[in-house]
């Protein structure tokens, strides 16, 4: 995103004026060259330090298809969470090796779906085990490690590790897993960790990746198994105050490599891949929302109301998450205190409370919202009426809409009113 000399936001090479004029308000805008640039950058860092990386794509940070065609053409595998993802994977042409399955207290429809789709299996439990296998033996599975700790540069709701999360095999259980699975016949074996969520501090990486290896190399080592491969997790983190150091990425790698090599070493483990599945780093910047200032109200406060509300961006409310603001051609004004909302009749939707924006603020304005790229349309949802916004994707001057607004016909279309209730 650019502020030009006058004022007007471009989202690479288009306005945000063109693209509200083509598509309407609220809209999510991506922007295509960003994406790639980020992938390029995280997976360059990590194979300059451990050849053998491969990235997955962790999609329900963000599941329009035409945004994991994007990291797939960049050579991603995808990161599914639940078996409608390992289908969406299967929309882009991904599935078998290229998609890992994570899914957490599944359901025994759930577990044989998995199973069958023939996708690499990462089991959350250990109680999971005996229900995989009334389906079959697989000849290759994963079992997701807390490692005990967590770190999360955004809020504890999200931090997905350490005693508080609801992921993972407990520390102690990590032995007595594999060698079940083992017994069950299961030949090749994975592991995986979620280290936390949006961190940007590159010690930590090497920090969590070495309680996961102390945990999966003492079982490899007593066990005699080996693993095709160690996935550790997302959390690669991005700034989302402005005063925030961005991840450096390099020394990030560096520090993974360094500690991942001596713990292999040290347990006496054949390498295995490197694996990660990022989402946030590679879509969040990337991904902005065009909103309209609809009134603004003279009340305790001043209130500025707009067509993004948390039914469009949730994470504010959901969990006081930050998102900074412009206000297109209005940039370089004097700034005030104002309040921003949405158009629900909740008071949580009154997102942005006493934020320095600019002072003339005023009906018709067009707001951007940044880094919202990630958990943001995947997190939206229909109240008061209201309904899911479109995405736009942007490659330069070119613009494309990659999934259209909903419909008030899209909602009745699912529901079915008996003929007794229509007399």
């Amino acid at each position: 995103m650019e502020i030009h000399d006058d004022g007007q936001i471009f989202f690479e090479g288009v306005s945000a004026e063109e693209l509200a004029s083509a598509y309407g308000t609220p809209l999510y805008v991506y922007e295509e060259n960003r994406i790639r640039q980020n992938f390029r950058r995280a997976l360059a860092a990590f194979r300059k330090y451990y050849p053998d990386t491969r990235f997955f794509y962790a999609i329900k940070a963000n599941n329009n298809l035409a945004v994991a065609n994007i990291l797939r053409q960049e050579g991603a595998g995808i990161d599914a969470a639940s078996v409608n993802e390992i289908l969406l994977a299967r929309e882009i042409g991904l599935g078998g090796d290229d998609v890992m399955f994570s899914g957490n207290f599944l359901s025994d429809e759930d577990i044989r779906q998995g199973v069958e789709s023939g996708v690499i299996f990462n089991l959350d439990d250990l109680s999971l085990l005996p229900r995989v296998l009334k389906y079959g033996v697989p000849e290759r599975l994963s079992f997701r490690v807390n490692p005990g700790y967590g770190q999360c540069d955004i809020g504890a709701f999200v931090c997905n590790a350490g005693p508080d999360a609801k992921f993972g095999l407990h520390p102690d259980q990590v032995l007595p897993a594999y060698k079940a699975a083992k017994e069950a016949g299961v030949k090749r074996f994975g592991a995986h960790m979620m280290p936390g969520s949006s961190i940007r501090d590159p010690e930590y990486f090497g920090y969590v990746t070495g309680l996961l290896m102390d945990l999966v190399g003492r079982a490899g080592q007593e066990l005699g198994i080996d693993f095709d491969f160690i996935d550790l997790g997302g959390g690669l983190g991005i700034p989302y105050r402005h005063e925030d150091a961005p991840l450096d990425i390099e020394a990030a790698a560096e520090r993974v490599a360094q500690v991942f090599q001596q713990k292999i070493a040290q347990y006496g483990l054949k390498p295995p891949r490197l694996m990660m599945e990022p989402a946030r780093y590679f879509v969040g910047d990337a991904g902005y929302i065009i909103g309209r200032v609809h009134a603004v109200k003279e009340s305790y406060k001043r209130i500025v109301g707009t067509d993004i509300g948390m039914n469009v961006l949730a994470r504010p409310a959901l969990y006081g998450a930050y998102h900074h603001i412009y206000v297109n051609r209005r940039e370089q004004e004097p700034r005030i205190p104002l309040n921003l909302c949405g158009q629900l009749c909740e008071n949580t939707d009154l997102w942005v409370r006493d934020r320095a924006l600019p002072q003339g603020t005023q009906v018709g304005d067009l707001v951007v919202v940044e880094n919202a790229g990630a958990y943001g349309y995947a997190m939206s949802y229909q109240y008061n009426g209201r309904l899911r916004p479109a995405e736009a994707l942007v490659n330069g001057t070119r613009h494309v809409l990659v999934r259209r607004a909903e419909t008030i016909a899209d909602v009745v279309g699912l529901m079915n009113v008996p003929d007794e209730l229509k007399k």
